[in-house]
């Protein structure tokens, strides 16, 4: 399918753009207006060059917004200053006085470098507010220290409810139990498990463990999870753990490699810009890989008109469905 973006722009990791967007931000005191952030910040402008329509570009600008500020970065709205409420032109600004420490606090570089690391994991869903602040005015030190280590490095994404109690479980070795249900099955079945490691692959955690009724190494979806994790007093050996990291992700690789799916998409929109950083180019669209096909077929559908899919059959009947029952809860007939 010609047209379709496919420069390197569009296949950067969105950490550089929110990076770059961050920066820009907190480099004016005015504000900048949307328009002036997709035409010149880095990670807009190219993907702007390279045919992006202005709506997807705005809902991507949107979205890193709200990560942003998910992530505690205090980003501020400016209005019209006649009329407060007409955002039409709406300038965006990162307050510098958020990053501001008391005059009789100071840190050596070595101090604010240890600082920063311990603190660049871990993001909103695991820091209280004084911590999430107190870090953002020790990063304002960060001219002293190597540009490396200071900054909005990638973070960790604690959304999901299962990740704490799995976490503490690996670092005690202990196993757990939770309910977890699988696609296709009517209910969730209580599974018995040795964890191993947490993993993040596309942007979803995983855990690699060893479930004791299957007497195998499973990996498990942690929004599957429907119900609290249990750790229980049941000990394992701590030298299971070792390697398990890769071989999840290893494994979450392989899987994907396995099975790709054929995906028409419309040049300039939000699934062409999302789906490339992904996928390669095929004559009728993107070749995009896949863990789950579940999961896939949730995001193809968000998409809308913007994304067809050709292949495999299966997929497109789960996106099929996901669609026929959007249209028949607002009242349409399918």
């Amino acid at each position: 399918m010609g047209g379709v973006p496919s420069t390197d722009a569009l296949r950067a990791a969105p950490e550089e753009r929110l990076v770059n967007l961050v920066v820009a931000l907190m480099a004016t005191e005015q504000g900048l207006t949307k328009d002036t952030i997709l035409s010149s910040v880095s990670g807009y402008r190219e993907q702007a060059e390279a045919g992006a329509s202005k709506d997807a570009l705005e809902k991507m600008f949107e979205r890193d917004k709200d990560n942003l500020r998910g992530m505690g970065v205090p980003i501020e709205t400016i209005g019209d200053y006649a009329d407060p409420d007409d955002l039409r032109e709406a300038r965006y600004r990162v307050p510098m006085a958020e990053y501001a420490l008391p005059i009789d606090i100071d840190f050596t570089a070595a101090e604010i470098a240890l600082l920063n690391l311990a603190g660049s994991v871990w993001s909103e869903s695991s820091m209280s507010a004084p911590a999430r602040s107190g870090l953002r005015k020790i990063r304002a030190l960060g001219n002293t220290v190597d540009e490396r280590i200071i900054g909005y490095s990638p973070k960790i994404s604690v959304r999901d409810h299962a990740f704490a109690p799995l976490q503490r479980a690996i670092e005690l070795a202990r196993t757990v139990t939770f309910p977890y249900l699988k696609p296709g099955e009517a209910a969730p079945r209580l599974r018995r498990v040795r964890p191993l490691a947490l993993v993040e692959y596309e942007a979803r955690w995983h855990v690699l463990g060893h479930d004791t009724v299957a007497d195998a190494e499973r990996t498990f979806l942690l929004s599957r999870i429907t119900d609290a994790v249990v750790v229980t007093r049941e000990s394992f050996d701590p030298a299971l753990r070792r390697g398990a990291g890769e071989r999840a992700l290893d494994g979450l690789r392989q899987l994907a490699l396995s099975q790709t799916a054929l995906v028409e998409v419309h040049p300039g929109t939000e699934a062409a810009l999302r789906l490339a950083r992904r996928a390669s180019p095929a004559p009728q669209g993107l070749r995009v890989p896949y863990v789950d096909a579940h999961i896939l077929a949730d995001e193809l559908a968000s998409y809308g008109p913007e994304a067809r899919v050709v292949e495999p059959a299966h997929l497109r009947a789960l996106v099929i469905d996901r669609l026929r029952g959007t249209l028949e809860r607002n009242g349409g007939v399918a």
